[in-house]
């Protein structure tokens, strides 16, 4: 969060000790287990070591950090580490794909592979790490270089991660000699599998988040455009809808979503709001070789918009999305500090079912969720990406909010302090272990203990 941000939020009054947080909860959970109580496993306790605060019970283990050598000796571990997914492997293994969003100016860019590597000059990528049935790193490597600002993105049904670049740079800037824009599919097992092939289908904007359903084969996809108008909510309806590695690049149509009577989804603020008149409209030129998607004409009815979409995942029979914040004072329709929104493809019906908020302090979390992910005790957890400390924090069935890590690295100085976001957040197959990311510094944390309490 800038300080622009924290300036708009102390005008506004969202200073203070608690927590907003309204919505339709329960649907959104898919998990067994009981609901926690109201204080989740507990107040947080320091951590000697000064990287991260957890309940009592619960214990971390740093699996990567950047700046360390990569152990296929490739070079170093990559900076800005970004999403990530889990996928089990044999043996008990588990194999893990993390994102490095690296612009042209990245501290350490992922090294360049041959087979692996899209465009020499991009500094973003995937690496790839293999986790013995204990735990402990067996195997880190590139999965996929050459990349730009690889931010977000999901698994697939049949075992693979789409990586997303959120940046529409064309060859010719920022030094690229490729045009940038696009989704990758990474094979967690074997990387050259997949290879750096662009799923030009897919769209070219900045891409933020994936979800798949896993009946229909449909991708639904984020677009997180820092400028007014903002980005777009798309599905992608492939040609080979039967999935499987590589299916993708068979192609598809674009679409994207039109809420009629709702060109922005800011200016909706009742959660249990619904829609049920949803459209999907033909996206005209889906390589946007002239004008960005956001931007093209889709008929006299338009399109409908909304700033800051981040998180996508699938649950139960619907596909939910994030809208972190909307700013009027950037061009929003009104203001709001995080949404989620349902969108069930079967009755075609739009819902936001949880709204976001500060209610006293920035400090604590309750403001601009980003990368969220479902919990083994069948609520969510939730990765902070707004002002002061920066947290994990978990939402239960009944809606109670509780802290589940702090980040304790502090990247600025004693006097001015500052805390880089958390990312990624994922757990094993089995449900035993959470895998989080710090941003900056690049750490990727493995954190166990009794999730099933």
């Amino acid at each position: 969060m800038s300080a622009t941000r924290r300036e708009v939020l102390a005008r506004s009054g969202a200073l203070g000790v608690g927590i907003a947080f309204t919505g339709a909860v329960s649907e959104l959970f898919t998990g067994t287990a009981a609901a926690l109580g109201h204080s989740g496993y507990g107040p947080l306790l320091p951590d000697p070591e000064g990287l991260l605060d957890l309940p009592k019970g619960f214990r971390y283990r740093v699996l990567s950090r950047e700046g360390d050598e990569l152990r296929s000796g490739e070079g170093q571990v990559p900076s800005n580490h970004d999403g990530m997914a889990a996928f089990e492997g044999r043996h008990g293994r588990v194999h893990l794909v993390r994102n490095h969003e690296n612009r042209v100016t990245g501290k350490i860019p992922v090294p360049t592979v041959d087979g692996l590597t899209y465009d020499p000059m991009g500094k973003g990528g995937c690496t790839a790490l293999t986790l013995d049935s204990h735990g402990k790193v067996i195997g880190e490597r590139v999965a996929i270089a050459g990349t730009a600002v690889n931010c977000a993105g999901g698994h697939t049904p049949w075992g693979t991660w789409l990586t997303c670049e959120e940046t529409e740079d064309r060859a010719g800037t920022n030094g690229y000699t490729k045009d940038h824009g696009f989704i990758f599919e990474v094979d967690p097992v074997d990387p050259h599998r997949t290879g750096a092939v662009p799923l030009t289908a897919m769209g070219r904007f900045q891409h933020e988040a994936i979800a798949v359903d896993p009946k229909r084969g449909v991708v639904y996809e984020t677009e997180d455009a820092f400028e007014r108008p903002f980005g777009l909510f798309y599905r992608f309806l492939p040609n080979k809808p039967e999935g499987g590695r590589g299916s993708l690049r068979a192609g598809g149509r674009l679409q994207a979503m039109r809420v009629p009577g709702v060109p922005d989804l800011s200016s909706i603020q009742e959660t249990g709001a619904t829609f049920d008149r949803v459209e999907w409209v033909d996206v005209p030129d889906p390589l946007a070789t002239e004008t960005p998607i956001r931007f093209q004409d889709f008929g006299p009815k338009g399109i409908t918009h909304a700033q800051k979409l981040e998180g996508c995942y699938w649950g139960g029979s619907s596909v939910y999305f994030v809208s972190s914040f909307a700013h009027s004072s950037e061009g929003s329709a009104a203001d709001h500090f995080g949404q989620i929104w349902r969108y069930d493809p079967g009755a075609r019906r739009l819902t936001l079912v949880i709204v976001f908020g500060p209610d006293t302090d920035i400090q604590l979390p309750g403001e601009s969720p980003d990368n969220i992910c479902l919990a083994p005790s069948g609520g969510l957890m939730v990765c902070e990406d707004g002002g002061g400390v920066q947290h994990v924090y978990g939402v239960t069935r009944r809606g109670e909010v509780y802290p589940m890590a702090r980040n304790q690295q502090n990247i600025g100085t004693a006097d001015d302090p500052e805390w880089g976001e958390f990312a990624g957040v994922t757990f094993s197959p089995d449900g035993r272990t959470m895998y989080v990311n710090c941003y900056t510094p690049g750490t990727t944390f493995a954190v166990t203990g009794p999730w099933h309490r």
